[in-house]
């Protein structure tokens, strides 16, 4: 199998030399070539067809935004793994490149006492991240992050609508999700009948600003996770940054917490955190989602949900940015549905108004805070 070649794009030559010596440690890939500028990184392109391209958001003259523009423009299928600051605009700017169409982002190695801890960082965050991009484009191999291709499943195996009513929308994502999110969340409608609970892999400040950008694009009230957050019909938590979020009852309350407890799978937040938390409150009157995100996460916790009587549905690997965690989930027959983004929406809400009326009103029997029937 031969090896990912990847251009580095960064005006910082100590950057480009950690980026470039973190990449080459591993066996699987090479480094196509170097660009301090924007404009000669998209010279280079036709040069050394890269299977994937590392870009630093924030470059002199042509911006990194830019450049994604114009990659976008003539390699609309290549992908763009963004490099950005640790700051409130870094992370502004990222979530802008993420719309645009950048297909992950990682921070700068910062705040590190020498160089050899920096590059174990580069090895240990942006390794797998280009890794896992480049599966479909040299191999599935070069990725155990990536699940193989699914086998069909017999006719009749998906299983319907629920016997028992939803009362909770759980959703987790990673690679790929804040355009995701935006797809769903927004085509769902401002009488969404249940809560909606989120975790998407990321860090501190990127959720707080991914979480307004939702809000502004969707008719569902998008906030970051606080604790004792009241868990009410059409409202959206999302996961704080390096905190696991769940929900739980007290008394005849439902809310959410957050909390810091050890990661899961590497991550925190966690999705089978929040999943697991949410077949034990909701049992089998919750509905799970799974998008598209690299690596496991969520396996277990759809597992405990698929046990608790609840349901499941995932997004398909041609509409993944990397079919990863979805495809852990769909492979271990666990999903009820592997659905197309676009039509996710659409039977979400076909789950969460089957045994409820919508002329009647929706939310929880006895109120949007009572405690869900077993």
């Amino acid at each position: 199998m031969r090896k990912i070649r990847v251009l580095v794009v960064d005006d910082a030559a100590i950057v480009r030399k950690l980026v470039s010596e973190a990449l080459t440690s591993d066996p699987g890939i090479e480094v196509a070539g170097v660009a301090p500028t924007g404009r000669l990184a998209l010279a280079k392109l036709p040069q050394l067809s890269p299977d994937i391209v590392t870009l630093d958001v924030e470059m002199p003259g042509m911006s990194g935004l830019e450049v994604l523009a114009e990659i976008r423009t003539h390699y609309p299928d290549l992908p763009v793994l963004m490099l950005s600051a640790h700051t409130e605009r870094g992370a502004v700017v990222t979530l802008e490149a993420l719309a645009l169409g950048a297909s992950d982002y990682l921070g700068k190695p910062a705040g590190f006492s020498n160089p050899e801890e920096a590059q174990a960082y580069l090895r240990e965050q942006l390794v797998p991240k280009v890794k896992a991009l480049c599966a479909g484009r040299v191999g599935r191999a070069s990725s155990p992050l990536v699940a193989p291709p699914m086998v069909p499943a017999a006719k009749g195996g998906l299983r319907p609508a629920p016997a028992e009513r939803v009362d909770i929308l759980a959703i987790g994502v990673s690679t790929g999700g804040p355009n995701a999110l935006t797809q769903v969340l927004s085509a769902l409608p401002r009488d969404f009948p249940v809560p909606i609970v989120v975790v998407q892999h990321m860090p501190p400040l990127f959720t707080r600003l991914l979480a307004e950008r939702l809000s502004d694009g969707s008719p569902l009230k998008v906030r970051e996770a606080v604790a004792g957050g009241a868990l009410e019909p059409g409202t959206v938590w999302l996961a704080r940054g390096d905190h696991h979020l769940v929900v739980e009852r007290v008394g005849k309350r439902l809310r959410v917490s957050i909390n810091q407890e050890p990661p899961e799978n590497s991550c925190r937040p966690a999705v089978d955190v929040l999943f697991r938390s949410v077949a034990q409150v909701f049992g089998p009157r919750a509905l799970a989602v799974v998008l598209t995100g690299m690596g496991r996460d969520g396996l277990r916790g759809c597992e405990e949900i698929h046990t608790a009587g609840g349901r499941v549905l995932v997004q398909d690997e041609a509409t993944s940015v990397v079919w990863g965690m979805p495809g852990f989930v769909a492979n271990a027959g666990l999903a009820d549905a592997v659905l197309p983004l676009a039509e996710i929406p659409a039977e979400i809400e076909r789950r969460v108004w089957a045994k409820r009326s919508r002329v009647l009103g929706a939310g929880f029997v006895g109120g949007a805070s009572a405690v869900p029937g077993r």
